[in-house]
């Protein structure tokens, strides 16, 4: 690999060990438990499990210990929320496992991770990727101004929104085991890791042709950061792009030179091939204009506005019309509506909240 890369990945030089033992420690065990089942108490696999919660957790303590446990196959199913999903939902005690191994990894690996890398972190999310945007396209566009006054309509700058083709199913199992023991040099932890990674991935003879994560695990929104933490430093350390912000396999670069943002496409599509075995969607990476406003995070971006995407609204509407056609009850419908007025506030949408409120009164 580049001599640049090696350079900046001086966190790697030190690996650790013994890692295993503290992963199926009653302790850590305990903790996972708690995290697996938080806001999901009412669900019967939970009550079914909490009717011997001691007997199930020191089960998964030995079989852990002594090698033995094994994931339980995923159930799947189709979600359309709107868009088309494969999710793979697994065990409860598996669940329990993913949250043990993320609690010891985790702090191992996100000190490693670009300060703009937004998604599935503690302190991140969406409203700090807006947030972050915002202040971008600001000193981007140089606060919007052209020769002295704001121009909605002549604000300078470019934006490269990307989106990688079919991520989750795409990421390559050998590579991100290689990217893993470079900080992991415990045998047994990486062989859980295989354990979940063989579980999860599409059929295959042997290991190193494994592709894929199943959406819905936990393991798989952290091994989601860690793969792409490749690209993060490509990004900034080779390319040395300032305005950079990446959400899961979504990210955005701002430049005043839409020429700059051609240049970088090419050059991060070239190395997502070669270094992940991964490619830019070629319908959904686009340089566009900020003038015209950014699909982001959630949020169609203006310089003075926010507004929501249409579907996000189409989503809020057909959850109230199932709950005026008795599909779902009174308490869950209060929970998502509280949900998602916290989230819509960051728009510009107080006719739209005052319409929906309405709605829902009646």
């Amino acid at each position: 690999m580049a001599e640049w890369l090696n350079m900046a990945r001086v966190y790697n030089m030190k690996t650790y060990k013994n890692l295993y033992p503290q992963i199926y420690n009653l302790s850590n065990l305990i903790l996972a438990y708690r995290r697996a089942r938080k806001g999901k108490t009412k669900k019967g696999y939970i009550q079914e499990f909490e009717k011997d919660t001691i007997k199930n957790l020191f089960s998964l303590h030995e079989g852990l210990k002594n090698e033995t446990y094994f994931p339980r196959p995923l159930q799947t199913f189709i979600l359309r929320d709107p868009k088309t999903r494969k999710i793979s939902k697994s065990d409860f005690r598996d669940r329990v496992v993913h949250h043990a191994i993320v609690n010891i990894l985790e702090p191992l690996f996100d000190k490693t991770f670009i300060f703009d890398s937004c998604a599935n972190r503690k302190g991140k999310g969406n409203l700090v990727a807006l947030k972050r945007f915002d202040e971008f396209k600001k000193k981007v566009s140089r606060n919007g101004k052209v020769n002295g006054w704001i121009n909605d309509n002549q604000i300078k700058g470019y934006c490269l929104k990307a989106d990688i083709k079919h991520y989750f199913q795409e990421v390559n199992c050998k590579i991100l085991l290689n990217i893993l023991k470079r900080k992991i040099s415990d045998e047994r932890t990486v062989n859980l890791i295989i354990k979940i990674l063989e579980n999860g991935g599409r059929t295959s003879s042997e290991f190193a042709e494994l592709k894929g994560m199943p959406l819905g695990n936990l393991t798989s929104q952290f091994f989601a950061n860690v793969y792409l933490n490749e690209l993060d430093y490509f990004v900034k350390h080779k390319l040395r792009a300032k305005y950079y912000i990446r959400y899961v396999d979504d990210f955005v670069i701002l430049h005043q030179s839409k020429r700059q943002l051609k240049i970088w496409k090419q050059q991060i599509n070239e190395f997502l091939n070669k270094e992940l075995k991964l490619e830019l969607h070629k319908d959904k990476s686009r340089i566009i204009p900020l003038s015209r406003g950014i699909d982001f995070v959630g949020f169609r971006n203006y310089w003075h506005y926010n507004l929501l995407r249409k579907r996000n609204i189409r989503k809020i509407c057909l959850t109230i019309e199932s709950y005026k056609n008795n599909k779902i009850s009174r308490e869950k419908i209060s929970k998502i509506f509280q949900g998602w007025f916290a989230y819509a506030k960051w728009a510009d949408t107080f006719n739209l909240k005052n319409i929906i409120l309405k709605d829902l009164e009646k």
